[in-house]
């Protein structure tokens, strides 16, 4: 039987603003004050700098370019996020999904997968590289459409996925080495379909898909009532 748990659908949050609202729920979830909870947003454009980031090798971005560079505790390389991407940031007792971090980024895979099914659209994973990707096809080879990194603390999940819905990928080449990857290619779903899609369209394929992957029934909160679990107590329950 699916498992309660809260959603928040966000829409647009500065990258700080998002990473705090993670750790005070995930102190709250470890200490069962509040259910597992999901959240999805987007971001506006921002650089992020993972645990095994190489700066000066991965980082080229262009002078006066109007983004952000944060520096995040979850594992991988650089990568960007936009306005047009879809993100999924699941807080979950991993007690409860199987203590095992490698099947939960396998999950969180399977979630993007049924997500882009949805849309008739078929993602594939590829040996030794984290993420979803689009196979080779119509002269073009292998096409990045989402990214994963997580952090995992006493079993709890913060960070999660990005799948590219309607941006230009250009930032994840031109601006950085994405995930570290030399020569890799970028694709959206709009570009993959040819014609556009909103984020709005997206998101209920994608809520769908983690709730059948992790097994939850979700309960929305109202977005202006995210701010409610910001609370020192739940802060400090992350730090500890």
């Amino acid at each position: 039987m699916p498992r309660g748990a809260y959603l928040m659908n966000l829409g647009l949050v500065p990258y700080a603003e998002a990473f705090e609202l993670q750790r005070s729920l995930a102190g709250a979830v470890s200490q069962g004050a509040v259910p597992e909870t999901v959240i999805f947003l987007e971001h506006p454009p921002v650089v992020t700098i993972g645990r095994r980031t190489e700066t000066e090798r991965e980082l080229h971005i262009p002078e006066d370019t109007e983004v952000e560079i944060a520096e995040t505790d979850r594992g991988g390389k650089s990568t960007f996020h936009g306005p047009g991407q879809l993100v999924c940031y699941p807080i979950l007792d991993l007690g409860k999904h199987g203590k095992d971090v490698k099947r939960y980024v396998h999950d969180l895979e399977e979630a993007i997968i049924g997500t882009l099914a949805a849309f008739e659209l078929e993602g594939v994973r590829y040996e030794g590289l984290t993420g979803v990707w689009m196979s080779p096809g119509g002269g073009q080879g292998p096409r990045k459409i989402a990214s994963i990194g997580v952090h995992v603390s006493r079993w709890v999940t913060t960070h999660g996925y990005a799948l590219n819905v309607d941006l230009d990928p250009a930032p994840f080449t031109e601006w950085i080495t994405a995930c570290g990857l030399e020569d890799a290619q970028f694709t959206t779903m709009a570009r993959e379909l040819g014609g556009p899609v909103t984020i709005d369209d997206v998101r209920l394929a994608a809520i769908a898909a983690v709730a059948e992957v992790f097994g939850l029934a979700f309960e929305e909160l109202p977005a202006h009532e995210a701010g409610l679990w910001t609370q020192p107590i739940h802060a400090s329950l992350a730090a500890r």
